[in-house]
C-alpha cells in the first residue's frame, strides 16, 4: 500500500513538474479522486518524491469555517464540472443554522457562501512547493467521493502565523495517507412529466413571494430544476441560445450593469456580486479576469440556458440559468440586488433583450 502511495506522490510531481498540470487534471489522468490524491501526500515521505504535502483536519467544520476570519484577505473557490469560481476577500459574519447546523453562511463582504455541510466528509491542510520557490498554503474539502467541495488559498497578504495556528487547532490524530471513499451524491430521479399535477406547479409558481422558496416548490412536487422549467407556464421561463452567457458577460462588463453569479456543486453556493470588467474567450471558456474575481465557465458544457422570472413581494426577479447535457446547475446570473429592493432595470433589458425577437428595451 505505501508503494502504491509513493508511485502516486512521484505521478504528481512529475506531471506538476513537466505539464504544469492541475490537481484535478492529474488526479483523473490517475483514475481517482483528486481528494485521494490529497491524502497519498498524508504523513512522511522523502522530500523528492513529491513538492506537495497535506495534513487531514477534523470534521469539526462549522467550527473551522468561523475560525477562517483572522488569516484576513484569501482566495476562496468553488467549482463544478462546468464552472469555476473564484473570490479574494476576507471570511466574515460566519454562522451556521438548522438542525445540526448543516447549512452555514458567510454573508459579510466580498465572500459570500451558502454551505451545505451534509456534504463535507474531508478536509485538507495543503502546502505545496511551486516552481518559483514559493511555497502556496491552502485548505481543501471534499465529498465522500473525493470530489472537491470548496478550496481556501492564502494569498501574500494572508496572516501565516494565523494559518498555522487554525491547522494545529484543527488538526486531525489520523495522519496516515489514503482515503476511504463512497460513491458521490446524485439528485434524486425525476418523475415522468405524465404524472406531475402541472396546473397546480404553475399556480404555486405564480404564488411565490421570495425567490428562496424556489426551492421548496421543487422539492413539493418533486421537480428537477431542468423539468421545472420545461413544465412552467411561459411567462416565467423561456430557453435562450446556449451562448447567451458570453453575451450576457460581455454586454454587462461593456454597459456597466452589476451582477450577481452564483456557482456551486452539492455542498457550497459560492457568490459575485457587483459588476464585471474584463470578460475573455480562452478556447471553449468564457473567462471574467477582474481583481479580486475571477471565473472560468466552459461555454462548450452548456447543454441548455434559460431566462427564469419569479415573482416575490418586490417585484419580478431574473435570471440566467445555465445547464449541462445532465441536468446539472453550471451557473446562475441575477442582476445584483437586495432584499426589499425592485430588481434593477439595467439588469432586466439586458436579460429580456436576449430573447429572440424581443423589444429593445421592456418596462420595468
Amino acid at each position: 500500500m505505501n508503494a502504491s502511495f509513493t508511485a502516486l506522490r512521484q505521478a504528481f510531481a512529475s506531471a506538476r513538474h513537466e505539464r504544469k498540470a492541475r490537481h484535478r487534471d492529474i488526479a483523473s489522468a490517475l483514475s481517482i479522486s483528486e481528494g485521494e490524491l490529497l491524502a497519498a501526500h498524508v504523513g512522511a515521505f522523502d522530500d523528492g518524491e513529491s513538492p506537495l504535502r497535506a495534513r487531514r483536519l477534523r470534521a469539526e467544520w462549522q467550527d473551522l469555517i468561523a475560525a477562517i476570519e483572522p488569516l484576513g484577505p484569501v482566495m476562496a473557490l468553488t467549482r463544478n464540472e462546468s464552472c469555476v469560481h473564484e473570490k479574494v476577500g476576507v471570511y466574515a459574519d460566519a454562522s451556521a443554522q438548522g438542525p445540526q447546523r448543516l447549512v452555514g453562511l458567510v454573508l459579510a463582504g466580498a465572500i459570500d457562501l451558502r454551505i451545505f455541510y451534509s456534504h463535507w466528509r474531508h478536509g485538507f491542510a495543503v502546502a505545496e512547493a511551486l516552481s518559483d520557490g514559493a511555497i502556496q498554503r491552502s485548505l481543501q474539502f471534499f465529498d465522500a467521493a473525493g470530489h472537491a467541495i470548496h478550496k481556501i488559498f492564502l494569498k501574500p497578504e494572508s496572516d501565516q502565523a494565523a494559518y498555522e495556528a487554525l491547522v494545529e487547532r484543527f488538526l486531525s490524530a489520523e495522519q496516515q495517507p489514503g482515503l476511504e471513499t463512497a460513491d458521490a451524491w446524485r439528485e434524486p430521479a425525476e418523475p415522468a412529466d405524465d404524472t406531475v399535477d402541472v396546473a397546480a406547479f404553475r399556480s404555486e409558481w405564480a404564488s411565490l413571494r421570495d425567490t428562496h422558496d424556489f426551492f421548496g416548490l421543487l422539492k413539493r412536487h418533486q421537480l428537477s430544476r431542468t423539468q421545472a422549467l420545461r413544465l412552467a407556464d411561459p411567462r416565467f421561463a423561456q430557453p435562450l441560445a446556449t451562448s447567451s452567457a458570453q453575451e450576457l458577460l460581455s454586454r454587462a462588463a461593456q454597459e456597466g450593469v452589476s451582477i450577481m453569479v452564483f456557482v456551486g456543486n452539492p455542498g457550497m453556493i459560492q457568490i459575485h456580486s457587483g459588476p464585471v470588467h474584463k470578460v475573455a474567450m480562452m478556447g471553449p471558456w468564457i473567462n471574467v479576469l477582474d481583481p479580486g474575481f475571477n471565473l472560468h465557465l466552459r461555454e462548450d458544457h452548456i447543454a441548455s440556458a434559460w431566462l427564469v422570472r419569479k415573482p416575490t413581494v418586490d417585484g419580478l426577479v431574473c435570471s440566467l440559468e445555465l445547464f449541462d447535457a445532465q441536468g446539472r446547475t453550471i451557473a446562475m446570473m441575477f442582476g445584483e440586488r437586495k432584499p426589499g429592493q425592485a430588481e434593477r432595470c439595467d439588469w432586466r433589458n439586458l436579460l429580456e433583450s436576449l430573447v429572440e425577437g424581443a423589444p429593445e428595451a421592456v418596462p420595468c
